[in-house]
């Protein structure tokens, strides 16, 4: 691979002869866990916007599948469309092999192909499924579909001290390219969901007075940042990205960039029938909503609108200055920046002014410790994405120092710092990307490797 240069489109079409020679045959294995069947289905929106795509099991969002901590598990992958895929494991510590991204060298499911997964899942917590190829100006493939799902990881001492649980992906459609303010091209939607349905269309979420209810929601949009507020309540946020938070704080509304995770509990302390759905009122009117229905209530779905939109990570964290730092950490520079390419083209991605697969190759020694320190020099925001590691939040912008919030997805503002830290503890190749999927189709991609 390193006599040439190739672009994402090549990778995928040369690892696609040696899927069916990576993969393992399913007839030879144990019964598996799960089967996830990779398919082309219809997402019904409402009765007025139905979309075909490809999904899981002929589902949007795929199943739910619950994984116990350190327990062997086997996933059976079935590929019945007539391309090339994969599935990654967004947030395990697997082995390159099993990740799902070509780029650290995990075999392509071949169409028609059957390819069975054996993992030992960790860390516990809130992880989720998805495709992890190439889509360019094709806004219907690669994570622009229906290709993803829940993923949960139980620990053996699962606490369980809530009432009723529900798992809720964010996800936008029908995506067609529009000219910046710089003339550049950017996706644009005019469909947006809340597992596949927009707001007042399918069953809402019942629940009874003084119940505690844990939600779990999931960003799957391909590039899209979303607010989401539940009226009349307030959330607990007791873990970001499937890892516990050093400090459990209330929040009037979560901020999610693609691929991020929160999970909160609601104390159903406000009799009604309520809006779960976007902050920002023209997501909100383009679907992206749910209904909240306590027992007995029969008005219809009210909505407050907040004033303004409030998120901060380091209310999350310890605010220690003295220990936010640490010793015997070796960092890595990384910046983030773009290249004009003309009026009517995308840009081209850059950390420190390469696009994959040119970019640098930063070299890890198992045990050390890293920090990266991410400098966004472009005018967007970056929803930064480490596989198969998990990292620690340590400065964020305007210099503001946090420790103990744990996690594998960091949006880094436009014109700030952001630095996160992590051991090297998981040998292999290591991709690290920008999780909007136009970025990272563009070059905004490295992968790390170990010594």
């Amino acid at each position: 691979m390193h006599s040439r240069t190739w672009n994402r489109r090549e990778f995928m079409m040369a690892t696609g002869a040696t899927a069916c020679l990576g993969a393992l045959d399913s007839r030879a294995q144990a019964t598996p866990d799960y089967t996830v069947t990779i398919d082309a289905c219809t997402v019904e929106a409402s009765p007025k916007h139905v979309v075909r795509t490809v999904g899981y099991n002929g589902q949007v969002p795929g199943p739910l599948l619950r994984l116990r901590e350190g327990r062997a598990s086997t996933i059976r992958v079935v590929n019945r469309t007539k391309s090339e895929e994969i599935v990654h494991w967004h947030g395990l510590h697997l082995p390159p092999a099993t990740d799902g991204a070509m780029e650290e060298g995990t075999p392509m499911v071949a169409p028609g192909a059957i390819v069975q997964f054996q993992m030992t899942p960790q860390p516990a917590g809130f992880r989720w499924y998805h495709t992890h190829t190439f889509a360019g100006n094709d806004l219907r493939k690669a994570q622009y579909s229906g290709q993803h799902g829940f993923l949960y990881v139980e620990s053996a001492n699962e606490p369980g001290n809530y009432d009723a649980e529900h798992f809720l992906a964010l996800h936008d459609w029908n995506g067609y390219l529009t000219g910046g303010d710089d003339g550049s091209m950017n996706p644009t939607y005019d469909i947006s969901t809340v597992n596949g349905r927009m707001l007042g269309y399918g069953e809402p979420i019942r629940v009874k007075q003084g119940q505690r209810v844990l939600f779990h929601i999931l960003n799957s949009s391909p590039t899209e940042v979303h607010w989401v507020a539940l009226a009349g309540h307030t959330f607990h946020v007791i873990a970001l990205d499937g890892n516990p938070v050093a400090t459990p704080s209330t929040a009037t509304m979560l901020r999610l960039a693609p691929a991020e995770r929160v999970s909160a509990w609601v104390e159903m302390d406000h009799p009604g029938v309520w809006v779960l759905g976007e902050v920002r009122k023209h997501i909100q009117a383009a679907g992206m909503g749910t209904v909240i229905e306590y027992a007995g209530s029969t008005k219809k779905p009210a909505w407050l609108q907040p004033a303004s939109l409030a998120w901060d990570y380091a209310q999350f964290g310890t605010a220690d200055a003295d220990a936010a730092i640490t010793s015997e950490v070796e960092e890595i520079p990384l910046v983030l920046e773009s290249r004009f390419k003309g009026h009517g083209s995308q840009e081209r991605w850059m950390i420190n002014g390469k696009s994959y697969p040119d970019t640098d190759m930063p070299v890890l020694v198992q045990g050390r410790r890293y920090r990266l320190r991410f400098q966004n020099k472009s005018m967007d925001d970056h929803p930064m994405h480490l596989h198969r590691h998990t990292f620690e939040l340590k400065e964020l912008a305007g210099g503001k120092r946090t420790r103990g919030v744990m996690k594998d997805t960091v949006l880094v503002p436009s014109g700030a710092e952001t630095a996160v830290e992590f051991t090297a503890s998981n040998p292999g190749l290591s991709l690290l990307h920008c999780h909007q999927q136009n970025h990272m189709d563009l070059g905004f991609m490295m992968v790390f490797r170990y010594a």
